[in-house]
């Protein structure tokens, strides 16, 4: 968000009131001012500003364009983690925490300008009418929307719809000369907040979670169970890249791997008493051996969960400072179908650490403190950040954490600078690799089905030269500058990528995570201690 959009509302709101009163002032006509009859509360002030300009403005005002812009700005000026959410983004907004929308049933991308399916929701409708990955959606309802410039949001505006609705879709497959027509009855669709969980050693099993949702509870019940059954002892918990989501997901979760009555979090604002969480006996890990894997990304009840673990000295966090949300948002929905987002308190670890980064300089001033952890050399080493006596607190078993904004691991992992050139950083900032990636699997599609599966495709198939030839041609058709001296420096890291996401194609994710793993250097950490049989804490 740059400052320019964060500020604009604000600027306009204030801009238009001071040139009312301005030009009242010049006009000489004291008498017409509306407001110097009797003291307004806050309220009416608002109201009767807005009212003024509807009643009095020289052209035609759209009052609901007003309405927004003058509610965005009041709750930006309150904290970064306030917000309005217009009615015609509601859904938008709300539908990825909700576990489910109505719709069609596909993942997809718009590649070259047509919209391409990447993958089919299993059990969905457009799976069960026969659609597949490497579709191209050319019409929907008898409208051309290939070569159209559409946006993400207009396609999700024209498949998204009510349950029982139907939409005709033309579709172009490879192999056909014509579009083939399907029409799809729209149901409900699951959203998973689970990307993969797996065992990559015969007793370690491995969860990545996306976001906390309001199906991430059942979800990772069922990913514990399952992997738990299949022999697994010891668990690696990945919430990197993990912005947050409900409060009760993460309290939910942490409850799995604490015993009874251990302290989770506790939540307290001016206007909400202190409320404390608890665990109870319900635990289904509570002694196994865990890691916790964390990064910048990782936020709000991601850092519920991590914080709860680290101060009950319950496993070991892993990877670099999370990102340092501390505050707890209740949504209020509106008569018109917006809705607000409001901080009505602030959460504390076990330890009485309030996570929070400092956010008094103001929005802008408060996302560039988190740009500067890559300039200040906070990515390469953790002796970058320095702490006041003031922050450190202790764990149950009296180990120093620290409340700097964020969980700070238990185990620093640098950023990793060795493999990645500047070719290699062109080659991904442009999305190249993922794209030829696609091209590549799209065109040999059947080729890969030779592998069977993710496991057959990860122990066999072997990125060769003539492939990796292949995409620097397509890179330098792309305005990418080879350099030998950078591409032997990167050639491996550009191997893995590029068999991962050959592999999401094929076989999802079952594919592409194992896979990208492998060069991982937090999950090999954890894997290193968990393999190693001494004491974690």
């Amino acid at each position: 968000m740059n400052k320019r959009s964060i500020y604009q509302p604000i600027f306009y709101s204030l801009l238009l009131i001071v040139g009312l009163f301005l030009g009242m002032f010049l006009s000489g006509n004291k008498s017409a001012n509306p407001f110097l009859s009797k003291k307004y509360t806050a309220y009416e002030k608002i109201n009767d500003v807005l009212n003024y300009i509807h009643n009095s403005y020289v052209d035609t005002v759209n009052n609901d364009k007003i309405a927004d812009e003058a509610i965005n700005s009041l709750l930006q000026s309150l904290d970064p983690h306030s917000y309005y959410i217009a009615a015609s983004e509601f859904n938008e907004v709300n539908d990825p925490l909700e576990g489910s929308f109505e719709g069609i049933g596909v993942e997809f991308r718009i590649i070259k300008d047509t919209i391409v399916v990447i993958n089919t929701v299993a059990g969905g409708p457009s799976e069960e009418k026969g659609i597949k990955a490497g579709d191209r959606i050319v019409k929907v309802d008898d409208t051309i929307v290939a070569g159209v410039k559409i946006t993400n949001k207009q396609v999700m505006k024209k498949l998204k719809g009510k349950g029982g609705t139907k939409v005709k879709i033309g579709i172009l497959r490879q192999g056909f000369k014509n579009l083939i027509d399907f029409t799809v009855t729209r149901g409900k669709i699951p959203t998973y907040s689970i990307d993969i969980a797996f065992k990559p050693t015969k007793d370690i099993g491995y969860i990545k979670i996306s976001k906390f949702s309001a199906t991430t509870a059942e979800e990772f019940s069922d990913a514990l169970k399952n992997l738990t059954n299949k022999g697994m002892k010891k668990l690696i918990l990945d919430l990197r890249g993990n912005g947050g989501g409900y409060l009760d997901a993460a309290i939910t979760l942490a409850d799995e791997f604490l015993s009874k009555n251990k302290l989770i979090v506790y939540t307290e604002g001016i206007h909400k008493k202190k409320k404390d969480y608890y665990s109870t006996s319900e635990g289904s890990f509570e002694s196994n051996d865990l890691m916790v894997l964390v990064d910048e990304f990782s936020a709000s009840a991601s850092e519920i969960l991590a914080g709860a673990i680290q101060d009950n000295d319950r496993g070991l966090i892993i990877g670099r400072r999370s990102f340092g949300k501390g505050l707890v948002q209740e949504q209020l929905q509106l008569s018109d179908g917006s809705a607000i987002r409001l901080t009505v308190a602030r959460y504390h670890t076990p330890s009485g650490r309030c996570i929070q980064n400092n956010y008094s300089k103001g929005v802008d001033d408060y996302y560039n403190d988190f740009y500067n952890r890559f300039i200040d050399g906070e990515m390469e080493s953790q002796d970058s950040i320095h702490f006041a006596d003031s922050l450190k607190y202790k764990t149950i078993k009296g180990r120093t954490v620290y409340d700097g904004g964020g969980i700070m691991p238990d185990i620093f992992i640098a950023i990793d600078k060795e493999e990645r050139t500047i070719l290699y950083a062109e080659l991904i900032n442009k999305g190249l690799i993922y794209q030829f990636a696609f091209d590549y699997s799209d065109k040999n599609r059947k080729q890969f089905m030779q592998y069977k599966n993710a496991i057959g495709f990860i122990n066999n198939y072997q990125v060769t030269d003539a492939v990796l030839d292949d995409l620097i041609k397509y890179a330098e058709k792309n305005a990418v500058k080879y350099k030998k001296e950078d591409f032997e420096k990167s050639k491996n890291l550009i191997k893995l990528q590029l068999k991962a996401y050959i592999g999401r194609n094929i076989f999802k994710d079952e594919a592409f995570y194992p896979i990208i793993l492998s060069n991982d250097k937090a999950f090999l950490k954890a894997i290193e201690l968990l393999n190693s049989n001494k004491p974690l804490l």
